[in-house]
Parts: C-alpha cells; structure tokens; sequence
C-alpha cells in the first residue's frame, strides 16, 4: 500500500465518520452505516443538492490527506507491505467501531484527547503489530480523531431543515475545513524524540505558533474593538529577493557542482546571487543573517518561517526544514536586560503555556539539532547590548552547533561581517522589483477579499481596486520607486483602497496620510461615536504622538511600560492648555484603541505598530522643537539614521541648512565618520523639498565623493539615495575599473524606474565579461519586455546563463537574441516557449510542477545538460530518450520508486539524483554507462538496489550525501573499482575508519 493509497483510505474514514454524524442524524440510527453516496442520496433530495453535498465532503477527504500524505511517505519506509495495510486496516476498522455519534463527543466535552481515552477503552486495539506497527496505528488514530472533532465542530447543527437550508450551510464547509486543518501543526516523528510530556507539550506549542503567528493585520476596524481586521500571513506573504551581501558568491545548495572542476558556473545552480529568493539563499546555509532596510519585511519574513516550520508545511529549497521546532525570539524585549537563557526563549510568543513546559524541553529541541532559532531586531538594540547579543549567540552556538539560526539587523546596525567569525551567511533583502510588487499588490487584494467585511468598499468592487493600482503602478515609475518594500507597498495599498484610488506622490506624503487616515480620519470620516465625542483634533492626536515618539527615540527604545507613557501624554496635556481637564491615562487608551499607530506588543507595554513611524513622528518633532543640534550630534548612529533623513523633509529652510551643514562640516572633521555622515547627506535628498545654492553644491561634493560604488555592500546603500542619484552616475562605464562598473550596475538597478533603463541601455556596449554578467542579472528589476529590448537585445549572450525569475521573463525569453543556457527558478507549466528558441545547451528548471509536458523538450533536441528540480514529478519522462546529446542529467526524485521510468539517454554520462527515498531502486543502473554519480538521500539510509552500483564498468567518481555507507559496506556490496574518487557527506560510515581506506580511492569527508 503507498502512502497516497493509505491517506486516501484514511481521509475517507473521516470524512465518511462526519458524514455518518450529520446526515444520519440522531433519529436515524441505522442509516449510520450506509455509504457516503447512498447515505447522501437517502437524506438529501435532488441530484443538484447531492452532487454539492458530495463535493463538500470529497473536499473534506482530500483536506485530511493533504495532512497525512508527507507523513504517511516517511513513515511507511520502514515498514514492510504487509505491516503497512495492517495499520491502515486497524485505523479503519477502530474507527468502524467506535462510538463516533454526537452523544459521544459531547460526552467527551468535545476534547479529542478525553474521546480518545473512551475509545480506547472500549474498543479493543488490533491484534498482531509489531512494536513499530503498534506506535504508528496510535500515532495515526489519534490524528484521525483529531481532525473528526475538529471538523465536527465546524458542522452545522444537524436537526431536520430543508434542503436548500442544508445547501447554503453546506456550500463553503469543504473549504472551511480544508482551512482548518492547515492550520493545524503537523505531527511528524521526525520531531525530537523526548519523553510522552515533550511530545504532547510540542503539540501545543506547535498549535499556538501556528496559529498566534499567522496573522496580520491590513487596517483598522471602524468599530471601538481595539483589534483590526486580521489575515492569515500564510496568506498575505509574497516572497521577497535577497542578495548575498557579504562579498563572497552565495549559491543555492547545489554541492555537486563543487566536487566537478569541468562544470560551469550553471550547474552551481543558481548563479550570481543577487536574483534568488530568499527562500533559496536560507535552504544554503544553516546560519544567516539577514538584513534589510526599514519595513523590508525582515519580521514578517520570520513569522513565515515560524508558522510554516509549526506546520511543516515548507515546499521547494526549504523542505529540509519541515520537523524542525521553531524559537521565535524579539530582541527588542530584552533591551535593558540580558538575552535569554533556553528555558526563557519562549516568554514572547508562548507566554501562557510556559509555565506547564517540561523542564529543559528548549535545550533539548536545540541539542537536538532540530530548532529553527528565529532572533529579530539586532538594530533595535543599543551597541553595547549589540555586542552582548553577539556574545550571548556564540556561546548559545557552542553549546548547541547544529541548531538553524536566522538573524535580522538593518544594514546600519550590522555589517555583512558581523557575525562572519560565527560563520554566518550574509543575505540582504533587496527592494522589490516591479514584478514582486506586482505578485504583493494581488495578494495582499486577496488577503483583503478573505475578510469580507468590515472593508472600505463592496467585496465585488475588490478586483476593480487592484487593477486600477496594478495600473497606476505601471504607468507611473516613481510610484514602483516609492513602494519598494513591503511595509510601504502595503501602505500604499490600504490608502489606495481607503482613500478611494487616491496616490501620494513620495515617501513624506505616503507615511503623512497613512498617519492621517489611521489616527483620526477613518473614525471621523464614518462618524465612530468614540471619535465624535472626543476632545482631541488630529492636530492634538499628533502633538502627543510625536512628543511620545521622540521621548523613546531620545532614550534609544522603541518599546516603553503604558503607566510610563501614561505620565508623558499627562505632563504634554498640561502644556496644551486648551484641552485642560484631560487625564493622560484616558488620552493614550483612546490613542492606544483607536489611533492604530500604538499597540501592546506585551502586556503593560506600548510601542508603534512599526518602527518606521516613531521614526516619523520624532523627525517631525525634532523640526517642531527645532532640535536639529541634537540630530547632527547622533547622525553617525545608525539607529537616527531614518528619524534625520526625515526630519530634513520636516525642516523649514534654515533648519536644513544647519542640519545638513552641520553633518557635512564633521564629515569634513572625522575621518571616521565620513563616510557614513556623507552617505547620510546623500539620503537626505529624497525627502529634501528644496535646497539653497550653497548647500546643492555642498551635497554635490559629497556624492563625489561616494561614487564609484566599489565594494558589494555600496549598491544598497547609495541606493537608498533614490533617482537623483542617476544623474550624479556615468554616463558610459569605460573609465571604471571592472569592479567598480559591476557595482555601477548594481546600484543602478537597485534604483530602478525608467530613467535607470535608459541609463542601463547605455551601458550594455560593456564587453567586459562581469559587467555583462550583471547586466543580465540586473533584468530582474526592470519591465521584461523594455528590458529584453534595450539592454540585453545589446548584449552577447551566447554561452552566458540568463535567469528566469518570474512570468513576464519567461513570457519575454523569446525576444533575446541567441541564448544556449537558460535557469528557470520560475514555477512554469507551459513549456511551448521552447519551441521558438535558438538551440539551447544547457537548461534546469528550479522548480518543477508536477503538470509540466515535457514533450516540448523535443524541440531542444541540442540539449547537453538538464535539471529538473525542486518539485513533483511529471507523469512521462520519455522526451528523455529524444535527447541524443543529453550528457548530464540532474533530478528531484521525491516520490520515485523505480529509475526505469527516466528512459535514460545513451549518452547521459552524469547523473545527479536529488531527495532520494530509501524506496527507490536503482538496479536498473547496472548497464547505465555514467562516469559520475550524485546520490542525495533525503534522510539517512540506503536506498534499495545500491549493489548494482558494484557492477557500472564507467563509473569514476561518486558523491553521496545523507548515505548510509556503514550498512552498504556491511553487506558485502562496494563501491565499483574503477571509482577513484568518493565525496561523502553527512553520511553513516563504519565505526572502524580503516575500512574506508580499504577502497582504494581518493576520499573527501563534509
């Protein structure tokens, strides 16, 4: 039986139970037995109604094998056929006998764990299983009675009622409870084993992650709830770009590549990193440090990994991380005290349950090597508590070295090297391209129309709002520019919806008016009585909201107790005579509930919904108190570096003037300093509204001074300076040196917009090698098609590698001039475009779909190399056999049990085999004529047929990965004797080391 087979039968089981409970009813007992089709055509009248109903609970079924499925697959390898059918026959059959009727689960209170006890005690276990047999059948009985309750909770009553009735209660239960289950953490024993208290308090905590985590929040309510409308980020999240910033080539993990000196850059599988998803940079590495500028969506890119590692739900580069136990750890909580001990790394987001944790539960998921360690906000920490969360994580990593560590920092407060002696991984989250706004504007649409209601606007006008953005957004560039990150595109979107298709026209107007709507217009606009009966106009809402946003920036926090903040708004209330008889409690509840700029991130604390606010209401109150002095003071703290940029748009004339003046004079004064007080000058041109003569040239000489960008980490920083700093760039790269020009491109594509285009078509009469490559690389970031046209229309493609990241790429491969190696990291389902290419020599598909006709690999029949990676398998690989050059082969084997389904070409000669199961068998190989072989298990075992190996007369080199060599050598069977060299990683090897050297080849150990 396979796993599909097996979570088919038990889907079925469930739904059939559920069925049973509400269509039999309580007065019908024997119909309980009937079949679901008979059971539906008994109860419910008219063919229309039955199919509706039967649809509902085939959904039903379908959600609960989408659960078990993954599970199912690993479990059952290490059971025989015969072992597997008897524990699914003893679920089926138990829950054929058990008393499942409503009686029975209110009885129970509706607690699965209670009905389990009832069950088991009155309905005896099968006979006969093994030890292991035995564990499954519990394992899975309870998760089958877990979903039962849970879906039987979200049936309607089951009283007599009409038949339309039961069809308009019926028409979205499938979908519900597909929901419902997906929220659930998975339950997998390739969690830590520990005692039956670490696996129950797993389960919870899992839960609560799962479901805590997965939330955000769009705009506020409209009533006096303090809560906004929520969705699930499961929902909202949209995957973000990432570079490796840390000037080394950050390649996706492809190892093969590394052991092979013939093989190009193209099978490192991924190329120059500054195009792949973050996904694919984290899967890479085990330690990473991920920065990313104000609202890039560093926090909410953790809460993903949170959420989705408490349900292993990861897919792609991350499926490794599926088992492992998310720690989700905010800094900022920690500000003024000591980093947390283990036992305490739960307090943020598990609170509540804490206190029932078995103890030393959290050193034993990190010893274990199976924790996700998730640490958020290096920059809002001051630098000595900086430097004490460095060295509170390098002894955290010596004592357990194999948990995955995750770290979040603004550029300014950790540099790509800061944890380098640590041995992380440096990633950047880049601005979003057109594309990827493209992909955030729709899908935060879609989080919105999964409300349905409480909106600005009719649920059926949605889709008209989103297109009109999507258009604006293409017609207007420096809207693409000024939502390019996550926190700003949805700010964007939320006053499009809310504003009636309104636009701000930069960054100072778009967090203006978001703090206008949010603070006082949506309550007044829709006449809220706690807004009418207030004392307090915007205007006074905003004195007292920067006056609190500058007291926190002022002491270096950006989190503050509500009884201190309490004591601010009351002494600034004194200060506003008008509104005399206030009391500062109440004001800042008002604020607290009905602002939607505050919020209690714990309980009895207070902090801004988001950094970049308190950063913008204290900018304005540095202008408002003419504190400019105290800012040139702090202008080389990188935690004043966004409050300065925006207090120079605040400013009025003379105040930017001593402002910038005065950080250019101690640029000029600190050689240490000056380059971070230059490039802040620079920034400050963005949200300048006007500037002097005087001070023009002043900024002039400092961008100079700044350019050209040599080093990886200038890109994203002058970047940051915006459009204006294009006109300051050559127009021609020729005087630069070639690295100097690679960082001219870069910076200029991290830029964007259509004057960036322009200068980029200038650029591309650049023969020099690297300098093509990133403007290849740049396509990402631009329209595909103008891009095609203008730049790489221009550019000597011929055996380069050109990257396809998203639909309007591979929709616009066609427009490029002779192309023969082509990456496709872009999920694609129609492969006809091949057809109308030059003959290609090397392609790989970075995420395969299970859907794909791989017949229209036909017309590439030129083919020496191909990658099918990172998905399902197609259902025919006999195009294979129609590809006579075809020398290497590299493919995702999950869920391949027999090798004779490849029709391997005759004149493969490498082959790559990645997420093997122990269940694949590779006998078939025997007459394979390959000189080269990858083996990468996806977990430690041997797969079946590996002493057919023995016999292959060509082969010359192996890598194997997660292999478990100890058993193959313990049979008998080795390595064939013509192999001289064997690259093993994370493999099982024999207890007596000797034996490997017995092998006679040359031997690499990871």
């Amino acid at each position: 039986m396979s796993a599909e087979a097996a979570a088919l039968r038990l889907g079925t089981t469930v739904a059939k139970a559920a069925a049973d409970l509400w269509l039999g009813g309580r007065r019908r007992e024997q119909e309980r037995h009937l079949p679901l089709a008979e059971l539906v055509r008994v109860r419910v009248p008219g063919l229309r109604l039955r199919r509706s109903v039967e649809r509902q609970f085939g959904q039903i079924t379908d959600a609960v094998f989408d659960r078990l499925e993954p599970y199912l697959e690993h479990e059952f390898r290490g059971l025989d056929e015969s072992g597997r059918q008897a524990v699914i026959d003893g679920v089926c059959d138990t829950f054929a006998r058990a008393d499942l009727s409503d009686e029975a689960v209110l009885a129970a209170d509706a607690n699965p764990a209670e009905l389990i006890r009832r069950i088991t005690g009155s309905v005896s276990a099968p006979v006969g299983l093994s030890e292991a047999e035995s564990r499954l059948y519990e394992v899975l009985f309870a998760e089958c009675v877990e979903y039962y309750v849970r879906i039987v909770r979200s049936l309607p009553v089951f009283e007599e009622r009409a038949a339309a009735e039961l069809l308009a209660r019926t028409a979205t239960l499938g979908t519900e409870v597909a929901r419902l289950l997906e929220r659930l953490p998975d339950r997998s024993l390739l969690a830590p084993d520990g005692t039956d208290r670490d696996t129950a308090f797993r389960r919870r905590y899992l839960e609560l992650v799962s479901r805590d985590l997965d939330e955000v929040e769009l705009f506020r309510r409209t009533s006096d709830r303090a809560a906004g409308p929520r969705v699930r980020l499961s929902v909202a999240y949209v995957s973000l770009r990432a570079t490796g910033d840390d000037g080394t080539r950050r390649r996706a993990a492809r190892p093969f590549s590394r052991l092979r000196p013939d093989m190009s850059d193209w099978e490192e599988a991924g190329g120059e990193s500054s195009g792949m998803r973050v996904e694919a940079g984290l899967s890479g590495a085990s330690r990473v440090l991920l920065r990313g500028e104000a609202g890039s969506g560093k926090t909410t890119l953790l809460r993903w990994l949170a959420v989705t590692a408490a349900r292993g739900a990861f897919s792609g580069e991350l499926a490794e991380w599926n088992g492992l136990t998310p720690v989700f750890v905010k800094l900022r909580e920690y500000s003024g005290r000591t980093p947390p001990n283990p036992d305490a790394m739960l307090d943020g987001v598990a609170g509540p349950i804490t206190g029932i944790m078995p103890k030393g539960w959290v050193e034993r998921q990190l010893d274990s090597g199976r924790a996700l360690l998730l640490i958020d906000g290096v920059d809002e920490l001051l630098d000595r508590e900086r430097r004490a969360v460095r060295d509170w994580l390098r002894k955290l990593l010596v004592a357990y070295d194999g948990v995955r560590v995750v770290v979040t920092s603004r550029p300014a407060a950790a540099g790509a090297d800061w944890l380098r002696d640590e041995h992380f991984t440096a990633l950047h989250l880049d601005r979003m391209s057109p594309p990827d706004l493209a992909a955030f504007v729709r899908q935060w649409h879609q989080a919105v129309r999964e409300l349905g209601e409480d909106l600005p606007c009719p649920v059926d006008d949605l889709p008209l709002y989103e297109q009109s953005l999507l258009t604006s957004l293409k017609d207007r560039p420096h809207l693409q520019s000024l939502a390019g990150t996550p926190l700003l595109a949805a700010m964007l979107c939320a006053m499009h919806l809310n504003r009636g298709r309104q636009l701000p026209r930069d960054r100072m107007e778009l967090y203006r008016n978001a703090l206008h709507t949010l603070v006082h217009d949506r309550d007044a606009d829709r006449n809220v009585p706690s807004a009418a009966d207030g004392k307090l106009s915007l205007s006074d809402k905003l004195v007292i909201l920067r006056d609190l946003a500058w007291r926190l920036s002022d002491n270096n926090r950006s989190e503050i107790s509500v009884e201190q903040a309490a004591v601010h708004v009351g002494r600034k209330l004194r200060a506003m005579r008008h509104l005399d008889g206030l009391e500062g409690g109440r004001v800042l509840d008002q604020l607290r509930h009905r602002s939607g700029i505050l919020r209690s991130p714990a309980e009895a604390r207070l902090d801004f919904v988001h950094r970049t606010f308190q950063e913008y209401l204290a900018s304005a109150e540095a202008a408002e108190e003419d504190r400019m002095g105290n800012l040139v003071e702090r202008a080389h703290l990188d935690l004043w570096r966004e409050t300065v940029i925006m207090a120079a748009g605040h400013a009025n004339a003379r105040q930017r003037e001593e402002l910038l003046g005065g950080i250019l004079d101690r640029a000029s004064r600190e050689p240490r300093h000056a380059r971070v007080l230059r490039l802040l000058a620079a920034s400050c041109q963005e949200t300048l509204p006007e500037v002097s003569d005087g001070l023009a040239g002043r900024l002039e000489e400092a961008v100079t001074h700044l350019l050209p960008a040599r080093r990886p980490t200038d890109p994203p920083a002058l970047a940051a300076v915006g459009s204006s700093l294009l006109r300051r760039l050559p127009r021609s790269l020729g005087e630069l040196t070639e690295k100097a020009a690679v960082q001219t491109v870069r910076t200029v594509a991290l830029i964007g917009g259509a004057e960036a285009l322009g200068l980029l078509t200038r650029y591309a009469d650049d023969a020099r090698e690297t300098v093509i490559d990133a403007l290849i690389e740049a396509w990402g970031y631009f329209d595909a098609d103008a891009y095609a046209d203008g730049v790489l229309a221009g550019l000597p493609l011929q055996g380069r590698q050109v990257t396809v990241t998203h639909s309007g790429q591979w929709r616009a491969v066609g427009r490029l001039p002779a192309i023969d190696n082509l990456w496709i990291s872009h999920p694609v389902t129609d492969l006809s475009v091949l057809s109308g290419l030059h003959p290609l020599k090397r392609l790989a598909f970075g995420h395969l779909r299970d859907e794909v006709d791989l017949s229209r690999l036909e017309s590439q029949s030129s083919l020496t190399h191909l990658s099918l990676l990172g998905g399902p398998l197609p259902e025919s690989f006999d195009a294979l056999d129609r590809l006579p050059t075809l020398e290497t082969l590299y493919l995702s084997c999950r869920g391949l049990t027999d090798l004779r389904a490849l029709c391997l070409p005759s004149a493969l000669r490498h082959l790559g085999l990645f997420s093997v199961d122990a269940s694949l068998d590779l006998t078939c190989l025997t007459h394979a004529r390959i000189s080269w072989l990858g083996l990468i298990m996806r977990e430690v075992s041997l797969p079946r047929g590996v002493e057919a190996l023995t016999g292959l007369p060509r082969l010359r080199s192996m890598y194997l990965d997660s292999v478990n060599v100890a058993a193959w050598l313990k049979s008998g069977a080795t390595p064939p004797s013509t192999v001289r060299n064997l690259h093993l990683s994370k493999c099982v090897l024999p207890d007596d080391p000797a034996t490997l050297d017995t092998l006679g080849v040359r031997l690499t150990l990871r």
